[in-house]
C-alpha cells in the first residue's frame, strides 16, 4: 500500500508546469491523479504518484530544477494544521521539533530528525518511496519548504550554513544560489540543512504558548500525535547510521534507549525482523543511488554501511537479480 501525502504538496505546480509550456491536466492523469489535487490541498493523494508527477514534469520540461521552482513561493500556511500549532512554538528549535513530531501528517514517506552538537544543528530530510526511480524534484520541493519554513521564523536575511542534497548538481545552479545562497552542496550523505544551534534558540515574537497547547491538542486527537511504530523509528535511525556503517540491532538499540531484545519484539509485533528492515531501506537507498548514476558503486557501498565493495555487489545480485552496473546502464538511458 503506498504511503499517502497531502495534496498541498503540489501546490504551484500547476503555474510551474504552464510556465514551462506543459499542460498539468494531461501530466496528472498521466499518474493517475485526479485534477481535484490542485484545488482542495487537504486530500490524501499516494506519494509515489506525486514523486513520478514532479521527476515526469522535469523531464518533460527539460528543468531539472522544477521541484525547486514550486518550493520558491511556498508559505507557512501551505503546511496545513501542521501551521497552527509550528507558529506558536516558542523558539525555533521547538519549530524544527513540532515538525518533526507531526511530519507524517504532511507526508507518510517523509523522515525528519534533528541532531545538536558543538554548535551545530543538522535538519536531515529523508524520503522513502519505497520503489525504484528518481526523488530528485520530491527532495528539493522538500528541503525548499523547510527552508522557507525556517526562513519565516528567521528573517528574511537568514541562511543556513550549507544546504545539503544526495543528488548531483543541476545544470544551471542559478535558482539554487538565488535561493539558498552559495552554501549549497550537491553528492552529500544526506539531505537537509546545517544551521547553528544559535538559529535554534532563536525565540518566535509571535508565539501564544496557549494557542500552541490546544493546536498540538486537536491535531493529536485527529491522529496527527506523530508518535512512530517500531518499524519507522528503527527505518528513521537506519537513515543516520548506515552512512557510518555502524548499523548493527545493537546500535540502533542503544539509540532508542532500549536493548536489542526488546527492539526484535516490538519488531516481531508488527511482522518483520530487523534484517527484514534493513534489506528494505537499502533497497529503497540503492535504487535511488543506482539510478541517479553520479556516485561511484564504492561511494554506494560505503553508504548503505557495507564495509566492502564486494560485499555490497553480493547483496545488490541477491536483493535484485542483477548485478549494479548493469541496472546503472540501463538507469542512465533516462536521464533529463
Amino acid at each position: 500500500m503506498s504511503s499517502l501525502v497531502r495534496s498541498a504538496s503540489l501546490t504551484h505546480y500547476a503555474e510551474v508546469a504552464r510556465a514551462a509550456g506543459l499542460d498539468p491536466l494531461v501530466l496528472l492523469a498521466d499518474v493517475g491523479l485526479s485534477p481535484a489535487c490542485l484545488h482542495d490541498p487537504d486530500l490524501r493523494i499516494p506519494s509515489d504518484a506525486v514523486r513520478a508527477l514532479l521527476e515526469a514534469s522535469a523531464i518533460a520540461s527539460g528543468l531539472d530544477n522544477f521541484g525547486l521552482r514550486m518550493a520558491e513561493t511556498r508559505l507557512l500556511s501551505n503546511l496545513g494544521p501542521v501551521a497552527l500549532v509550528v507558529r506558536e512554538e516558542p523558539t525555533v528549535r521547538r519549530v524544527v521539533h513540532a515538525l518533526v513530531r507531526y511530519s507524517r501528517m504532511l507526508n507518510e514517506s517523509l523522515f525528519m530528525r534533528l541532531d545538536e552538537a558543538e554548535g551545530i544543528a543538522v535538519i536531515r530530510d529523508e524520503l522513502l518511496v519505497g520503489h525504484a526511480g528518481s526523488s530528485r524534484q520530491a527532495m528539493e520541493l522538500l528541503v525548499g519548504v523547510m527552508f522557507r519554513s525556517l526562513k519565516f521564523f528567521l528573517g528574511p536575511t537568514w541562511n543556513p550554513l550549507r544546504v545539503c542534497f544526495a543528488h548531483a548538481p543541476p545544470r544551471d545552479p542559478s535558482l539554487h544560489i538565488r535561493m539558498f545562497g552559495h552554501a549549497v552542496d550537491f553528492g552529500q550523505d544526506f539531505n537537509g540543512l546545517v544551521c547553528t544551534t544559535r538559529d535554534m534558540d532563536a525565540p518566535n515574537p509571535i508565539a501564544d504558548p496557549v494557542m500552541a497547547r490546544y493546536a498540538r491538542q486537536l491535531l493529536d486527537a485527529t491522529g496527527g500525535s506523530g508518535s512512530m511504530n517500531a518499524v519507522d523509528g528503527v527505518r528513521n535511525i537506519l537513515l543516520v547510521l548506515l552512512p557510518s556503517g555502524q548499523c548493527s540491532i545493537d546500535q540502533v538499540a542503544q539509540q532508542l534507549g532500549v536493548d536489542r531484545r526488546t527492539v526484535h519484539r516490538r519488531l516481531l509485533r508488527e511482522g518483520t525482523t530487523f534484517t527484514e528492515v534493513m534489506n528494505t531501506i537499502r533497497r529503497e537507498l540503492a535504487a535511488q543511488y543506482i539510478d541517479d548514476g553520479t556516485r561511484p558503486l564504492s561511494q554506494v557501498a560505503d553508504l548503505l554501511g557495507f564495509s566492502a565493495l564486494s560485499a555490497f555487489s553480493r547483496w545488490y545480485k541477491q536483493q535484485f537479480g542483477e548485478v549494479a552496473g548493469r541496472r546503472r546502464r540501463a538507469g542512465s538511458r533516462t536521464k533529463y
